[in-house]
């Protein structure tokens, strides 16, 4: 009898030990696959780089970035101008277009627009447009800062932040330049000058 007590408490043993190394095997695994997927998530959607600074600088004297080169699809983008009209990126296809991503809270954003306005005076007539694209604020208020300043270039509203999703870039200001052929070839975070614009989005215009 005691000998049967113990064989018996023996197995009841064993067969915890091996529960226990199932359970352990299996939570390995899950979480070996949940490594994997969220390795798989992070490849897909990469992080923008921080860019380069160069030696020209804006008028306040903050330093211009210098932009990074891509070459890959644009992505659909349609929201509504501060008239309440619908526009979209394809309705530009046939130009080459800077999308910048800014707010009127943000002083690196507001710091550059001189900059990018005097650019495109300059290359408008060249098949060129800029669209800021701003982030967030109501209408009335982007409204009456584009009323005090000597922007021309589209402005259009995004409430939901569509374009920084689209663009995959949550830093304030950033631009893409998106190419004839519909394909983004620059792209960067942070103020830029006209001489840095001159430098790497004409080429562009010109091809």
């Amino acid at each position: 009898m005691g000998k049967r007590y113990k064989s018996t408490k023996k197995a009841k043993r064993k067969a915890s030990i091996k529960s226990i190394t199932l359970i352990l095997v299996v939570l390995f695994l899950i979480g070996g696959v949940f490594v994997a997927l969220r390795s798989k998530k992070q490849i897909q959607t990469p992080t923008p780089k921080a860019n380069e600074t160069s030696k020209h600088t804006l008028p306040n004297g903050m330093q211009s970035v210098i932009p990074s080169k891509a070459n890959f699809p644009a992505p659909e983008l349609s929201l509504r101008d501060l008239d309440g009209k619908d526009d979209s990126l394809g309705a530009y296809s046939d130009k080459v277009v800077l999308v910048n991503n800014w707010a009127t809270w943000c002083p690196p954003c507001t710091a550059e627009l001189p900059e990018l306005e005097a650019y495109y005076r300059e290359h408008k007539a060249e098949g060129f447009v800029i669209i800021g694209v701003e982030a967030g604020e109501p209408s009335n208020q982007v409204s009456t800062f584009i009323d005090q300043s000597d922007i021309t270039y589209p402005i259009w509203l995004d409430p939901e932040n569509k374009s920084i999703r689209a663009f995959r870039n949550n830093g304030l200001p950033n631009s893409v330049v998106i190419d004839r052929n519909g394909q983004v070839r620059l792209t960067w975070t942070g103020a830029i000058s006209y001489d840095i614009l001159e430098e790497y989005v004409t080429p562009l215009i010109n091809e």
